[in-house]
This record gives structure tokens, C-alpha cells and sequence, in this order.
């Protein structure tokens, strides 16, 4: 976890979680907080509406905000409880390299580029879109891929045929996708463009970069090549191909908790170097790096977190694995994985099932094994980029594109007086960064920078000097037509090391807590100076 900080006293700080691809479960959406108390002030930034607060704990990771639909925009009020996770969500899967095809040759990029569709907020457009009177043809949703080239015709877009699947989710893929030699470009991206039944064009996404390679390195690579390592940590695929037929390819999946050879679906998986290669009931120490052969390596499926037992990987040669061979791995070699605890055993399939292969050493090289078709595989790196999104009850005419994506964060000042400076791309003067349910005044500098002001933490918890503890918020961005952008980032506000006042005692003897009167009509008027001062420093920073 990558992290962006700035501590002093009353400090805040910008935390910043690496985007993964498992889908939020239900049962881990931040549960409604307490009312605050209604004769507490807020800051200038914004209103909360009464029952909903931000979530007072950390780690938002990923997890929805309850509290967050209950914003206002435009004088529009999002009533609480209605449709509080409507998020929906467009993962793009797909290989970091493509193989270049030559003449009339077509060699279609594998594994194909996956879609897939998923979140209750597109049965939400749905049951708007019937309410409205239209027909069942009207929400079907329907979408086109392809290289991301002006020169593209309607007749090189690959049409995507979207499947429903048990997880209440839908999938497709682009298998005829590929990439001429008449393309003299080194990197390209793919674009996903999905449309509603009655031609409403939902948006169109941008996959990540893919790099162009004429065909697999067989050279040692070195530091000049690093994109074409397999790093430790790193998303991977690995497929089957017999005799580099399209038909006969398989790719090694994850189904229902169990790994199978499928025809159609691949999965990501995340390939970890072990170091100790004798460690005891799997406490196994994870190293950084790139992925070498002979080192041992464990598979984690990215969506469901099933495990792969620790295995040597081994480079293959003419259907043979060496066993001597220390180079580093590349994108789209050839190899074999050999359980560590029993070297002459290989994963291997067997039509649609992963078993094991008892492989025999060979009679003219002792450094060698022979292997059977199935226990040579091809391993590639592979990336998983998600557009997450929420357009609550009503529905938007417009695009959700283009996508505003959040790089990083950046922390200017302290205290009561902080800057928030956000970087990333495809920025617009419609968008407003909120912080939890609070939105925060935002300045629009350029299309890859925007500048709010932090709200105060009195917005989030009251009682604020007596904490002990950090309060993590989500950050969010929210198109003016009221259009909410999810991201992966959080910000922390960090408690104030100030001891809480102590408790008084009346003339009647009776007992009441420090600041009831006097102490609490102090603390509105010092947190009115405080919000005074940062409002006059935003707008000089503006002029400025």
C-alpha cells in the first residue's frame, strides 16, 4: 500500500489504497452511524442531513459509504435509505502485451479481453427505465471493443454478447481482436464502448496501456526490458494452446472455489515469489523482485482469494522443462509449475479439470523432464483497470465519460488550515471532490489537478479533542448533474494529542461536564475564526 502523509498537530493525512478487483460484498458496507448531535456547528463546506454521518472508522478500502448518498446537489436531496449501494460497476480485464500479426494473418490477442458488468445500480436504471414506460429492448445494454485508433472502421469494432452469470453479474469477451503490422505503433489501448437498447450511449473506457511485441523473447532479459519481467505481486494469466491453435486453447480458471481448464474465461491471478522454500504449515515469507526460474511461486486468484499450493516454475523447451535454468521469466514464455514437495509432479489439465503429472526424467539429460501436452503452459501479464460509478434514482442522459481517474493526493498545510491537491486525469470545472458525505469547496486548476479546501473533522465527530483515534473518510468525486465517482482513495484526519476537560462541579454541588456553558460557547466561536480564516485563505490562493 502505497502511502501520502503530512503530520503535525491536528494534522490530517491523504492515505492512498491500490484499487483491487474483488467486488465489494454487502455484508462489509459501513453500517449507519449514529445521529450527531444537532446543536453542534458545522463547518462552511457543507450540511449533513440529519441520521447520516460519515463512518467513523478506518480502512475505507474499497467499502461503500452508506452515509454518502445522502448528499444534496443542485437542490436535489438524496433521500437516505433509498437504493444506498446503486453502484455500478465496468471492470475492463485484459493482457499487458499483444503479439503483432504479419500480412494476412490474424493473431487474435490471448487471453481475449474480458468485460465485466456488475453493481444493483444497473437494475436500478432498468426498473427507471420500465417505470418510464419503455420497452424491454430499451435497457438491454450492448457494447463494442476496439483498438483505440481514428482510423478504425464500424467494421473492426468487435460486438460484445453479454452473458448473465450465477453472481448476478455479465460477462463477455472479444475473442477476434488483433493488431496488423499496417499499425506501426509501440503501445495502444482498447476502448469499450457500451450503449442502452435505445442507442443512449452509456460511456466509453479506456482500457490500460498494452505493449506491442512481434513475438516471445527467447533472450535473457535484462533492465533495459523490465516490462517484459513477470514481477513478484504482479497480475498474471496462464492458458494451454496445443499445436498454437486458437480452438484447442484453454485457460486456467476459478469456479465456484475450484480451478478448472475453461474454454471462454480466464482469471487474473496474483503470482508471489515464497522465499523460505521449506517453511512449515504455510508460513511462507513473500519476496519482491522479479520472477526467476527455479524459484518457487504461489497463484492467488485476485476475485476470490483461493490459493494454488507453492510451486517451482520451470522454463520449457521442445515440450521438456529445465531444471538448471535461474533467468528471468517474460511475457508469454513457455512453462512448467513442479509441486515443491514433489519434484517430479507437474500441474497439469486434463480436458477441463487440473490434475497431476507424473513426469519422467529424461534418458539423454538428467537436468531435463519430459512433459505431455497439457503440463506446458504460457504464462502473461495482465491488467484489471475498474470504472465504478453511481447515478442514483434518477437516470443520467449524458455519458459517465470521460472518466475522471485520481493518481495521487497532496497535503498543503496543517491544523485547521489545509489544501488538498488532487492529481490524476481527465478533470472538468463540473466536478467537486466530497470528502464522506461533505463536499469540500473545489477550485479546478487543469484537466490533471483540482484544489479543495479540507472540511473540518467536526463535519465527521463531535467531541473531537477527547478522541483517541483516526477517522478515515472516502473521497469521492460528483458531477454537477449529481453523477458520483468512485475511487480507491481515503483521507485520515489524525487526532490532536490534547487531554479532554476536566469534569466541574457547581455551586449546588451538582456534577456537569467541563465546557457545558461557558467552554462550549468558546469552542463555536474559535471554530467560527477558524472557519472564517480558511474560507478568506482559499479564495486569496484563487486569486493569487
Amino acid at each position: 500500500m502505497e502511502e501520502v502523509e503530512v503530520r503535525e498537530q491536528g494534522s490530517k493525512e491523504a492515505s492512498l489504497h491500490q484499487p483491487g478487483f474483488s467486488q465489494p460484498d454487502p455484508a462489509l458496507l459501513y453500517p449507519l452511524p449514529p445521529s450527531p448531535d444537532p446543536l453542534r456547528s458545522l463547518t462552511h463546506l457543507g450540511t449533513l442531513l440529519p441520521g447520516h454521518d460519515a463512518p467513523r472508522t478506518g480502512g475505507w478500502s474499497r467499502r461503500l459509504d452508506l452515509g454518502f448518498q445522502a448528499c444534496q446537489l443542485q437542490g436535489t436531496t438524496r433521500e437516505p435509505g433509498r437504493e444506498p449501494h446503486a453502484d455500478q460497476t465496468v471492470v475492463i480485464l485484459h493482457a499487458k502485451v499483444a503479439q503483432k500479426s504479419y500480412g494476412n494473418e490474424k493473431r487474435f490477442f490471448c487471453p481475449p479481453p474480458c468485460v465485466y458488468i456488475s453493481g444493483h445500480g444497473w437494475r436500478v436504471m432498468q426498473d427507471h427505465l420500465k417505470a418510464a414506460g419503455h420497452g424491454d429492448s430499451a435497457y438491454r445494454l450492448c457494447g463494442y471493443m476496439c483498438l483505440d485508433s481514428s482510423t478504425q472502421s464500424q467494421a473492426d469494432m468487435f460486438k460484445l454478447v453479454f452473458d448473465e452469470q450465477p453472481n448476478s453479474r455479465m460477462f463477455a469477451c472479444a475473442k477476434s481482436l488483433f493488431i496488423s503490422d499496417q499499425d506501426k505503433r509501440k503501445h495502444f489501448c482498447l476502448l469499450l464502448r457500451l450503449f442502452l437498447g435505445n442507442r443512449q450511449e452509456v460511456g466509453s473506457f479506456q482500457s490500460r496501456m498494452i505493449k506491442v511485441i512481434s513475438k516471445p523473447s527467447q533472450k535473457r532479459q535484462s533492465m533495459k526490458n523490465a516490462d517484459l519481467c513477470i514481477s513478484s505481486c504482479s497480475r498474471v494469466a496462464l492458458f494451454n494452446r496445443l499445436r498454437s491453435q486458437t480452438v484447442s486453447t484453454r485457460y486456467l480458471s476459478v469456479d465456484r472455489g475450484a480451478f478448472i481448464a475453461s474454454a471462454r474465461q480466464w482469471t487474473a491471478f496474483t503470482i508471489t515469489m515464497v522465499e523460505d522454500q521449506r517453511a512449515d504449515h504455510g508460513s511462507f515469507v513473500l519476496s519482491e523482485g522479479f520472477i526467476c526460474y527455479g524459484c518457487v511461486v504461489q497463484f492467488v486468484c485476485t476475485e476470490s482469494g483461493v490459493a494454488l499450493p507453492p510451486m517451482v516454475i520451470r522454463k520449457v523447451n521442445k515440450q521438456q522443462a529445465i531444471l538448471d535454468v535461474d533467468e528471468p521469466v517474460s511475457q508469454l514464455h513457455k512453462c512448467a509449475f513442479q509441486f515443491r514437495d514433489d519434484p517430479q509432479v507437474f500441474m497439469c489439465l486434463s480436458n477441463d479439470s487440473i490434475i497431476q503429472y507424473q513426469a519422467p526424467s529424461s534418458v539423454r539429460d538428467p537436468s531435463r523432464v519430459v512433459l505431455n501436452d497439457g503440463s506446458c503452459w504460457t504464462i502473461i501479464g495482465v491488467e484489471a483497470v475498474e470504472f465504478r460509478f453511481n447515478q442514483g434514482l434518477g437516470c443520467i442522459q449524458t455519458p459517465v465519460t470521460p472518466f475522471p481517474v485520481i493518481t495521487g493526493l497532496e497535503v498543503n498545510g496543517g491544523g485547521h488550515v489545509a489544501m488538498l491537491e488532487v492529481h490524476g486525469e481527465n478533470f472538468s470545472p463540473h466536478l467537486k471532490v466530497w470528502f464522506g458525505n461533505s463536499e469540500a469547496e473545489t477550485m479546478f486548476k487543469s484537466p490533471k489537478s483540482l484544489l479543495c479546501v479540507v472540511p473540518d473533522v467536526s463535519v465527521f465527530s463531535d467531541g473531537w479533542r477527547c478522541l483517541r483515534r483516526l477517522i478515515t473518510v472516502p473521497l469521492s468525486l460528483v458531477r454537477l448533474d449529481g453523477l458520483i465517482y468512485r475511487t480507491s482513495f481515503s483521507f485520515t484526519y489524525t487526532p490532536e494529542l490534547q487531554r479532554p476537560p476536566p469534569a466541574r462541579v457547581s455551586a449546588a454541588g451538582g456534577r456537569r461536564e467541563g465546557g457545558a456553558d461557558g467552554g462550549a460557547e468558546d469552542d463555536v466561536l474559535l471554530e467560527t475564526i477558524h472557519q472564517e480564516f480558511t474560507r478568506a485563505n482559499f479564495h486569496l490562493f484563487i486569486q493569487s
